[in-house]
């Protein structure tokens, strides 16, 4: 996982760079939480580019930093979802939690 913040309007881009199974949304989960904990944005945008395959432990990582942003007082946003991940995401109901962005909003 790569992450970037933007300290100009407190944003937070957590980029995946794997697939998501439980083995690595454990590994990935540690390192999001450190991020969050550290920078504590008002904005949390997770960007599944890289990803090509994620199952239920995608959810649960999600569902997990969703409350810790709320904790903190941030959103969390998804971007750059792949159809199969989106399915999963759909079928699950997150989006009614966490939304999708569907472009580049900002990144400067």
């Amino acid at each position: 996982m790569e992450s970037k913040y933007y300290e100009n309007n407190k944003t937070l881009i957590l980029k995946i760079t794997e697939e998501v199974d439980e083995h690595t949304a454990q590994k990935i989960r540690g390192k999001a939480d450190y991020e969050i904990k550290r920078y504590m944005p008002k904005k949390i945008i997770f960007d599944f580019d890289s990803v090509t395959f994620m199952d239920s432990a995608g959810i649960g990582l999600i569902i997990g930093r969703y409350k810790l942003a709320n904790i903190i007082g941030a959103r969390v946003e998804l971007k750059n979802l792949s159809s199969s991940v989106r399915k999963i995401f759909d079928m699950s109901g997150l989006f009614r939690l966490v939304p999708e962005v569907k472009q580049d909003k900002m990144e400067a």
